[in-house]
């Protein structure tokens, strides 16, 4: 047994650890009893009673120019804020003419001015901005639209749901993006 004076200097230490470790992730952002500037969001839909769920971090435009500016063409985009944009899947999937097994990725964009390619990604639980294109699953082209008003916060959402199919959207500013999920 150790001494009480050791004993409470331990007690000390551990809790200064403790309270350096939750101030650290204070700062980022993650638990500051502030809302995040960018906040946690979710889209699912289902397939034969199967669930498909993307998580991503919601952005605003806050008065900036997005497309081709604070979202660069011709370069990944993480496609949100903060941590990686995640895609769970119980079902086989087939996104444009990609097969999806069923499982957990990250979800991808590459912008450009022309047509978009959405990238499904096998490295999962990663920082948004952090992107390893040898583990791509594999890309597919994205129709594009333009919104009729400027939408302030970006969303990614399963529109046109029908039995075995939707179409995924990933709409901000004056862009709407979008591909066909298909269940297997």
């Amino acid at each position: 047994m150790l001494p009480r004076s050791i004993a409470s200097l331990a007690c000390t230490a551990l809790l200064a650890t403790a309270s350096f470790a939750q101030t650290s992730v204070m700062k980022m952002g993650k638990a500051s009893g502030k809302p995040l500037a960018s906040p946690v969001a979710y889209t699912s839909t289902k397939f034969d009673s199967k669930s498909v769920s993307i998580k991503y971090n919601s952005p605003s435009m806050h008065g900036r120019k997005i497309m081709g500016d604070l979202v660069p063409y011709d370069r990944v985009w993480r496609t949100g804020a903060n941590e990686a944009t995640t895609l769970v899947t119980e079902v086989n999937l087939s996104i444009g003419n990609l097969a999806v097994p069923a499982g957990t990725y990250t979800v991808y964009t590459l912008p450009t001015a022309g047509t978009w390619q959405l990238i499904i990604n096998k490295q999962t639980g990663q920082w948004g901005t952090v992107y390893n294109d040898a583990m791509d699953l594999g890309r597919v082209p994205m129709q594009g639209h333009t919104l009729a008003a400027p939408q302030e916060k970006m969303t990614i959402s399963f529109e046109k749901t029908k039995a075995k199919s939707a179409e995924l959207h990933v709409k901000w500013e004056n862009t709407d993006q979008q591909v066909t999920v298909t269940a297997q």
